[in-house]
């Protein structure tokens, strides 16, 4: 919460005049557009955040679009409900399942009554979410398929539609019928389609898809063309039949109203968690009862037959369609939790009217905002990705999608203006968002241009933003009805900030060398002690020699390899290591060594333990910062662990594994790579729970299942690497040279002070080295040092865990900033090493002075390992 704080003022005072008359509430309240209004009646926003809200914090939440946020009184409410009552199966006949059924029916009625219609004309089939309702439409549907001697069906969908939509023509495909694409643009010039009166008497069913709105760029497409295309004025492709309507809802629903008796599409997919934050995993279908007749189901799941045989082809279904189509079991406690979802809206907010207003006015003002911020040179700052020009909340929902772009136009990739904003907890969405039609209409891709990006390594949700030179997504930020002035400001605030109070930071010429800071200077405080190896090297227990490290399909391949450059340096001063470091415990303090056995997963003991919340799930500095004041020590003659904190008693750990049967073994991921680990005990649980305020516990990663991840060489190779529980690679190295380029840069923003020492701590390196050109470890294809060879695997992608103090636990976006402003906009600092064969038989010792002989690669540029989850040495 310090940095939290932090981050509030800093904005404040970087967003100061002349931009202070744009972001105050005068200004907000003045730019609201006629009709539209801020809050609700009976209690203010702030006091909403307070009551409902709380855990919020000093967080900006504009993730709207991809989930709304559950208020406090809501699960309050639903948690008192299953407290007081007994909900049994509702197919059952008992007590407690006939309050099941009738709840639920109840339910139903109540989502009717949401949009304004009844049971006469629309029934509810509850489903798993809005895709599953999408995907239940394309498999019932009365499709006529081709090549039966008349006209065949079509399935045709907006282009700027959610992949789930999109992804209906892969089971109309299978049934052999037409899927085809519809642009936006010419559903407005589709009169020109109408058919011959002479075949308007056909009654092939066709089905169009479209959302109400976007989830890209928030636009609303007209609801008139419900009417319009179910009565042919309207015509997406020239082709005899009767037309169908299915509206995309699961956005349009969370900030408006929608009125089934104004509109009556045929099909309405939506998913509750876009409009109350909980419970998620639920969704509808709304069917619309003219077509529900004809609708044609091959599964039949239990509580959906009215009756059947085992042994013969007979099967009869329930009369009620929605029975008939929710196979098994509903998710009725989730069902149940609908109705407070209901209240608590309609409670706060007096209904989704006020909702369509409230959130408009925040967006309307937030658009106005940015479309006005320009550089000193009059170059826009972002770039907006929109249909309309934000004047009417009938057209526009509460979404702003846009680009950040600098001085010269140039777009930066949304995955860096996303840390960036991380910083100051401000969430946002980035990518295309599961909607590439309205990406490619928008940043101007073409269907060739998607190909080659797929081939590039780009794929959906990763953060390569970037590639030759144009962006591959943008940045996305919504509303709710929970948002507030404060969130739209502090937003525009950090926009100001970071583009405009930003100091034009380049690195010089990379032909310019710096002198490389002596070992002296980063071993000063070197004062680990040096531990006698020899019971390590033969107790073969605890590690294993590097070269079973690799599991390759072929041989393994000579130190140097064929397209590899060996670097020859004269005149040069050779390139040393100069630090080395481990980190038992994931994402705590570093334990500095001047000499230190390797095994097949890198550095001994290096990661092996870490710290996890009571779900089982990895907690690091991101969540937690800190986890950088807990110092694991280890003692290699005494086989422990020691862990000491300020004001905490020491505790000892046991490097031997608990093979008993009392541990508890268990299966956890660490950057979507399967680890299997045991509890270190309760004793140690207590103690880490007790020093950071929140139930967690100790594990070990277990010798018994290693985790593997698939690296290529440069040749395109794939070779399996065991890992300890780093997120990445076996080892991270640093230049210090490139350290002391960072340094420049960072001190003279920071106007103060910065140790060497305290920046190199930051970055979390395994191996620190003294090569004399800055970023030249970039260049490296593969290195020696002593006995050990490695191969460079890639860049290291930083995240915010650079920004936290060492030695303090406090954050500073000032770090990440400027590494991203100095690099190009790129994050990558240090790169990541794997384990090679042996160069020799001696004993696999990695030291401080030793030197390293790296190999340059034909091709200077690596690429990063992974992207779809920034990396981080943890």
């Amino acid at each position: 919460m310090a940095g939290q704080a932090q981050s509030r003022a800093e904005l404040q005072q970087q967003a100061a005049p002349p931009w202070g008359e744009l972001l105050s509430f005068q200004y907000f309240q003045r730019l609201c557009p006629p009709g539209a209004g801020y809050g609700y009646s009976g209690g203010s926003m702030q006091g909403m955040r307070e009551s409902e809200f709380r855990r919020l914090g000093g967080m900006t939440y504009l993730d709207h679009a991809g989930t709304a946020l559950f208020p406090q009184s809501l699960l309050k409410e639903f948690t008192d409900d299953l407290s007081r009552n007994i909900y049994g199966n509702p197919h059952s006949q008992n007590i407690s399942s006939k309050l099941t059924y009738d709840t639920i029916e109840h339910v139903r009625y109540r989502i009717l009554q949401h949009f304004n219609t009844t049971a006469e004309d629309y029934t509810i089939i509850f489903t798993s979410g809005s895709t599953a309702a999408l995907k239940l439409v394309a498999e019932t549907f009365p499709w006529m398929p081709e090549g039966l001697g008349h006209p065949s069906s079509r399935f045709c969908y907006l282009t700027d539609s959610h992949t789930s939509v999109v992804g209906m023509r892969g089971i109309t495909a299978a049934m052999n019928v037409l899927s085809v694409p519809v642009k936006p643009k010419e559903i407005l010039l589709s009169e020109k389609n109408r058919v011959p009166a002479e075949e308007q008497n056909c009654m092939t069913p066709h089905l169009f898809c479209y959302p109400a709105q976007s989830n890209f760029s928030g636009i609303k497409y007209p609801l008139s063309w419900i009417q319009e295309i179910k009565s042919g004025k309207l015509c997406p492709i020239k082709t005899p039949g009767k037309w169908f309507v299915l509206l995309d809802a699961a956005s349009y629903v969370s900030t408006s109203p929608l009125d089934l008796t104004v509109h009556q599409p045929d099909f309405i997919p939506i998913s509750f968690y876009k409009i109350f934050g909980f419970p998620t995993g639920l969704g509808a279908l709304l069917v619309n009862n003219q077509i529900a007749p004809f609708l044609r189901k091959s599964y039949f799941g239990g509580g959906t037959a009215a009756g059947y045989l085992a042994g013969e082809e007979f099967y009869s279904p329930r009369p009620s369609v929605a029975e008939r189509f929710e196979d098994g079991t509903v998710s009725f406690l989730d069902i149940i939790a609908l109705k407070h979802g209901f209240d608590a809206l309609e409670r706060l907010t007096g209904g989704m009217e006020n909702i369509k207003h409230h959130t408009f006015a925040l967006s309307h003002y937030t658009y106005t905002v940015l479309s006005t911020l320009k550089y000193a040179n009059g170059a826009p700052i972002v770039r907006i990705y929109s249909d309309s020009d934000f004047s009417s909340p009938d057209v526009q929902g509460p979404i702003i999608n846009f680009n950040v772009l600098d001085e010269n136009g140039d777009v930066i990739g949304y995955s860096q203006v996303d840390k960036i904003a991380s910083l100051y907890n401000i969430h946002v969405r980035t990518g295309c968002f599961c909607n590439t039609g309205a990406c490619q209409q928008h940043l101007s891709l073409s269907n060739e241009d998607v190909k080659r990006n797929l081939q590039a390594g780009h794929v959906c949700g990763d953060d390569i933003d970037i590639i030759d030179g144009r962006p591959t997504g943008s940045v996305r930020i919504s509303f709710g009805y929970m948002s507030t002035f404060e969130d739209a400001q502090t937003f525009l605030k950090f926009i100001i900030a970071t583009r405009l109070s930003e100091s034009d930071c380049k690195f010089p010429s990379q032909t310019t060398t710096r002198e490389t800071i002596t070992q002296n200077d980063h071993t000063a405080n070197n004062n680990a002690k040096k531990y006698s190896l020899k019971t390590i090297i033969s107790d073969t227990g605890h590690w294993n020699n590097s070269s079973a490290a690799l599991k390759t399909p072929e041989t393994s391949r000579a130190v140097v390899s064929e397209s590899a450059i060996p670097v020859y340096r004269s005149g040069s001063k050779p390139i040393t290591v100069t630090n080395i470091y481990l980190y038992p415990i994931k994402s705590c303090s570093a334990f500095e060594v001047s000499e230190w056995p390797v095994g097949n997963q890198g550095l001994l003991y290096d990661r092996s333990w870490m710290v996890v919340n009571q779900n089982g799930v990895c907690i690091s500095q991101k969540q937690e910062p800190r986890l950088c004041l807990v110092h694991p020590i280890i003692d290699l003659e005494q086989k422990i662990m020691v862990i000491k904190a300020e004001g905490t008693d020491p505790l000892s750990v046991p490097l031997e594994e608990n093979t008993g049967r009392e541990i508890q073994i268990g299966q956890s991921k660490v950057c979507a790579h399967r680890v299997q680990t045991y509890d270190c005990g309760e004793r140690i649980a207590e103690w880490f729970s007790e020093l950071l305020g929140r139930q967690c516990r100790l594990i070990r990663q277990s010798s018994d299942f290693k985790g593997n991840a698939n690296q290529k060489h440069e040749k395109g190779q794939a070779t399996t690497v065991s890992l300890s529980l780093v997120n990445e690679a076996q080892y991270l190295l640093i230049n210090t040279a490139s350290i002391l380029q960072l340094k420049e840069q960072i001190t003279e923003r920071l106007k103060e002070p910065l140790p060497t020492e305290e920046l190199i701590q930051r970055f979390r390196a395994n191996i620190v080295i003294s090569a004399t050109e800055f970023f030249e470890e970039e260049k490296w294809a593969e290195i020696s040092i002593g006995a050990l060879c490695f191969q460079v695997v890639g860049p290291c992608n930083r995240c915010q865990i650079i920004c936290i103090d060492p030695q303090t636990g406090q954050r500073n976006e000032e770090f990440l900033q400027t590494l991203s402003s100095t690099r190009g906009r790129k994050t990558n600092f240090g790169i990541y090493l794997m384990n090679q064969s042996l160069c020799s038989s001696l004993p696999n010792i990695l030291s401080v002075g030793s030197q390293v002989f790296p190999v340059l690669k034909e091709d200077k540029e690596i690429q990063s390992p992974l992207s779809n989850e920034e990396k981080t040495s943890g």
